[in-house]
């Protein structure tokens, strides 16, 4: 699984990356970092909840 940014809609306010830091990564810039996109099993969890509370639904889980 991956998982996947629309930086058309991401608002860059950083509540992904307090729910997966290992996966996200607001800049300075404001802008958001995709750090790594493969998702691996003990790590699902914390990337549904980012994607979850995600209130611009700019993420998402794909399988590969």
């Amino acid at each position: 699984m991956k998982v996947t940014v629309d930086y058309g809609k991401c608002a860059g306010l950083g509540i992904c990356e307090s729910l997966a830091p290992e996966f996200f990564e607001v800049n300075d810039d404001g802008d958001l970092d995709l750090l790594k996109e493969d998702i691996e099993p003990d790590e699902l969890q914390s990337v549904r909840e980012a994607v979850a509370g995600c209130p611009a639904e700019a993420l998402r889980i794909v399988d590969n």
